[in-house]
């Protein structure tokens, strides 16, 4: 049976999506085999992995494997050593690239900021997913509202916007969390940091709980 593979795309670069991916892939690690793909060429997430387990896996964070100017084949190597492969995106410069992984995964994730500049920027990345389902009809794909903050007049407003921009919201919210930044500062996910990471960790099986929920 072929892999599961989840992309994390924006093309608005600064969205959170290499924070939303490591820890993903960190909390999927949990229920099985996970292949992580570092697709972006600025390969942040193989310096973070590498940081803090020297990428081996051997601290509860997948191996990297770099996407460079194949992300296809490295999504290829990953599928057949892992029943799931978690994809972290480039941002708007690589269009292309993105739009490969999106015409090869199985469901996409989109982390958006609650701004209108970052939410009115996603819609590029909506019209990505459009034409990928041209060649991958069966993409899969929701909005993540990432660094929210409840009670803010901005997280509240959100909800009209992100009708506008056609695809569905995940029930899960992720706000924003000083155990993030410092899991990234750590070389870890936020699995690994104890009470300090709790509630992010929650955060994060809650998302792979509704992403499961939906497929």
């Amino acid at each position: 049976m072929a892999a599961w593979v989840l992309a994390l795309a924006n093309l608005k670069g600064g969205c959170g999506k290499t924070t939303l991916a490591l820890n993903l892939a960190a909390g999927l690690v949990r229920r099985g085999s996970v292949g992580l793909v570092d697709a972006d060429p600025q390969g942040a997430m193989g310096h973070w992995v590498a940081w803090g387990s020297g990428g081996d896996g051997t601290q509860g964070l997948p191996r990297v494997l770099a996407g460079g100017a194949d992300p296809l084949g490295a999504i290829a190597r990953a599928a057949r050593r892992h029943d799931r492969v978690v994809v972290d995106c480039p941002p708007s410069l690589d269009m292309a690239i993105t739009r490969q992984v999106l015409e090869r995964a199985r469901a996409v994730l989109i982390p958006v900021l609650p701004s209108p500049l970052d939410l009115w920027a996603s819609a590029e990345t909506v019209a990505v997913v459009r034409q990928a389902r041209q060649t991958n009809p069966g993409l899969k794909a929701w909005l993540v509202v990432n660094q929210a903050e409840p009670g803010s007049a901005l997280t509240r407003a959100m909800a009209a916007t992100l009708a506008g921009l056609e695809l569905p919201v995940l029930d899960s919210v992720v706000r924003r969390r000083a155990a993030y930044r410092n899991a990234a500062l750590e070389g870890r996910s936020v699995y690994q940091m104890g009470f300090r990471g709790r509630e992010a960790a929650r955060e994060m099986d809650q998302v792979i709980e509704d992403i499961a929920g939906k497929e």
